[in-house]
């Protein structure tokens, strides 16, 4: 299993990031994804999840309305895009599969003020 993230960088606040994490190793459209996030001091934090075919998807109160995670099954692919981007948002994001609690290594977001 390897979960491969990428698209972080740095933004201003408003701006907008699309992250992906691409995905292999396992039959992707059977597992449903989640993405984390971990700022310094702080303990990571669920963002969003969504299930294995994309019905079903949950956000963070701190997210809800700024970031959409979709998934792309031909691609085993899983995405956030994060909109209205805030200063708080700075973490390093990671991609799980919770089935077996596989991470990836996570992408750097710094939103600047």
């Amino acid at each position: 299993v390897q979960l491969v993230e990428s698209g972080g960088g740095l933004v201003q606040a408003g701006g907008s990031l699309t992250l992906s994490c691409a995905a292999s190793g396992f039959t992707f459209s059977s597992y449903a994804m989640n993405w984390y996030r971990q700022a310094p001091g702080k303990e990571r934090e669920l963002v969003a999840g969504i299930s294995s075919v994309g019905g079903t998807t949950n956000y963070a109160d701190s997210v809800k309305g700024r970031f959409t995670i979709s998934r792309d099954n031909t691609k085993s692919t899983v995405y956030l895009r994060m909109n209205s981007l805030k200063p708080e948002d700075t973490a390093v994001y990671y991609c799980q599969r919770p089935r077996n609690n596989y991470w990836g290594q996570g992408t750097q977001v710094t939103v600047s003020s």
